[in-house]
């Protein structure tokens, strides 16, 4: 980043190219070339807002009579209800430091077990299923160039073109090396224009796609014994239940032909630098975490993980996916991505902390179960939002909305006033990423250091200030920092000797080595790149196989609402579009609703007239989108606009406490 002179003494932030930095060598997306929009834009909010409950509107007021105010109803609240009635709710996109704070803010500040995050709704389901297969959650466990030495890269449920783009440079490398690529995806996006095979199941179908691949790598011959007996446990009970998933029972079951699934099944068996990377199409389900699990059977039953550019892997969503999860924010973890039911680990933190075990809160609630619990008479009366946009990102979200309006007071931290901090009784502007300093943590679990570019607007805060001042005001036994090096440090012991341990990186060596990767235990430790090449992260080292079995989508379609709809990502717009739909330079031409020319004849409908699309939580209209690219029985939605989030159903993943976005039953009528 650099700050450039535009005349009149005015400077304004430019995005330049880094082609040293090893993971994207200087690549962004469009979005992330126009990430400097924001800067200055009109809609910057830059004084605290206090609404006036008489008349509904809002007012500005200064800093300490806004965080006065949010401190003495948090003390209040707490007081009457004890200390559960207040909840935080945090974010994908938050730094390592705050992401971190944020956890130790709420257990030691507030005394509440009552946090979460949005990544609940990203990684989580990916997250559990690695633990119980690996014993660790690391998105990728090799870096992401190793995908250009695979031979075959299979997507699954990832439309990396469009998400990533970046990214996507990796897949055209592996192909001009020799390798081919396979995209597996309701929707034909522009990822598979990069595909050598193209496989379009049924939605909510991918873990029984994933079982009769394996029954074809059994039955041809194709498993690696040697390894399975020697890094593996629990073979025996799920290469017996994959017997009953032959292909015409898969065909039946996902929509795929039988000769796709040999084709696809024969690609991975004739090859032994094999990856899997899977996404929110296969993960976003309420049985996303077993369906990984059922992916990952495949690359053990052929001896794929941990051997070199070759494995599965989880393709991260947001700015920090990774590091989010590892310190704090989520309800059953403390930092270095350890259990917070786990006395050892309490034990550990509360020292670096500096309070007793004891005064830490046990597990909470996961991030819908903790909306949903919003104002109830057993949950939080309180919450406060940092870095998430709730009302257009949460599953059945008119229902989200309803609790928030029950509680007693919604606090929201965020750059513009974005659809959830409209509804806020207080909203704190604060800084963005260009404005602070900080540390993220990639997709490969490799921590990059981000150098504040220029200095926030007058009146504007940093997440860190805003924790700092309530901690300080609500009578926290121990001080909060606002220092970014000084939190990361802290960070580094609160992990130390945990899976993520950062004991031994710091800001000096993350810019001397363009980034290190965790696990990095001392200053003298390199970082580890790769894992599993020795052992894996279970007790006795070896990868755990685990039985699963396909359930299907949590709503099936029926005669009234007969198709199903998924949602996902465009390529100008990201997450919930609250800083996106703002720039300018993207383009923004709303919601569409994508179908197939057979379905839209069948409603009597052309490309570009609106129609209604409608599920048992509601219904939105907007223009169709009508292509050949998208299965006859599958609608699609992007989510970045307020509307597609209140008609998707929010069954949970008995797992990962994931709600299943990616498939509902609707019904699609001419508007």
């Amino acid at each position: 980043m650099t700050l450039a002179n535009t005349g009149a003494g005015r400077r304004t932030l430019e995005v330049q190219p880094w082609a040293e930095f090893p993971v994207n060598q200087g690549a962004l997306c469009r979005k992330g070339w126009t990430s400097g929009g924001l800067t200055g834009h009109r809609e910057r909010l830059t004084t605290p807002l206090l609404r006036d409950r008489a008349t509904g509107e809002f007012r500005s007021v200064g800093w300490d009579d806004a965080l006065d105010v949010v401190a003495g109803t948090l003390a209040a609240i707490r007081e009457e209800h004890g200390a559960d009635a207040l909840a935080v709710f945090g974010g994908g996109g938050l730094t390592n430091e705050k992401s971190y704070q944020l956890g130790k803010f709420a257990r030691v500040a507030l005394g509440t077990s009552q946090i979460d995050y949005n990544g609940r709704w990203c990684m989580s389901s990916a997250a559990s299923a690695a633990n119980r297969a690996f014993g660790v959650d690391r998105g990728l466990p090799f870096p992401l160039a190793d995908v250009e030495q695979a031979e075959v890269v299979v997507l699954v449920g990832s439309n990396l073109a469009e998400t990533m783009p970046p990214a996507a440079r990796h897949l055209d490398r592996c192909r001009e090396n020799g390798g081919e690529v396979v995209v597996i995806d309701p929707r034909r996006t522009s990822t598979a224009d990069r595909a050598d095979l193209v496989v379009q199941p049924v939605p909510g179908t991918d873990l029984a796609l994933a079982l009769g691949v394996l029954h074809l790598v059994i039955s041809g011959g194709h498993v690696d014994e040697s390894y399975v007996a020697e890094r593996t446990s629990g073979w025996e009970a799920v290469r017996d239940h994959v017997a009953a998933w032959w292909p015409e029972r898969v065909e039946r079951v996902t929509g795929i032909s039988v000769p796709e699934l040999h084709a696809l099944a024969d690609l991975m068996t004739s090859h032994r630098r094999v990856m899997v990377l899977t996404a929110r199409g296969a993960e976003q389900h309420a049985q996303g975490s077993d369906t990984v699990l059922a992916w990952i059977n495949v690359c053990l039953a052929l001896g794929l993980p941990g051997r070199e550019h070759a494995g599965w892997g989880c393709l991260t969503g947001q700015g920090n996916g990774q590091g989010g999860r590892e310190h704090g924010q989520k309800s059953d973890q403390l930092p270095g991505y350890r259990m917070i039911d786990d006395p050892a680990a309490r034990q550990h933190v509360a020292g670096v902390w500096g309070v007793e075990a004891d005064s830490l809160p046990g597990k909470g609630r996961s991030a819908y179960e903790l909306l949903e619990a919003l104002g109830t008479p057993e949950g939080p009366k309180a919450l406060l939002v940092h870095g998430s946009n709730i009302v257009v990102s949460a599953p059945n979200a008119t229902h989200v909305a309803e609790r928030l309006e029950a509680l007693d007071l919604l606090v929201v931290c965020d750059l513009v006033l974005s659809e959830t901090a409209a509804m806020a009784d207080v909203v704190l502007p604060v800084t963005q990423w260009a404005e602070e300093t900080g540390t993220m943590t990639n997709l490969e679990g490799r921590v990059i250091l981000r150098r504040q570019a220029r200095r926030a607007p007058s009146g504007v805060r940093s997440d860190l200030d805003v924790i700092a001042g309530l901690a300080e005001r609500l009578g926290s036994p121990v001080p909060f920092s606002t220092d970014p090096e000084t939190i990361f440090a802290e960070l580094g012991r609160a992990s130390s000797g945990g899976k993520a341990d950062y004991a031994g990186i710091t800001y000096e060596r993350i810019e001397t080595e363009l980034g290190v990767f965790w696990p990095c235990p001392t200053p003298e430790h390199p970082g580890t790149p790769r894992l599993f090449a020795d052992a894996f992260a279970t007790s006795d080292g070896r990868a755990r196989f685990l039985d699963v079995e396909h359930r299907g989508p949590a709503e099936p379609c029926d005669g009234e609402f007969p198709v199903h709809l998924t949602t996902g990502r465009v390529l100008a717009q990201y997450q919930s579009g609250a800083q996106t739909r703002r720039i300018r330079e993207l383009p923004d031409g709303g919601a569409f609703i994508e179908m197939h020319p057979l379905l839209a004849a069948r409603i009597g409908v052309a490309d570009g007239m609106r129609v209604t699309i409608s599920t048992r939580r509601g219904e939105l209209t907007a223009p169709a989108r009508v292509a050949t690219t998208i299965r006859p029985d599958t609608v699609f939605v992007p989510f970045h606009w307020l509307g597609v989030n209140r008609l998707t159903h929010d069954a949970l993943d008995p797992a990962s406490r994931m709600p299943e976005f990616k498939v509902c039953a609707a019904r699609v009528e001419a508007a």
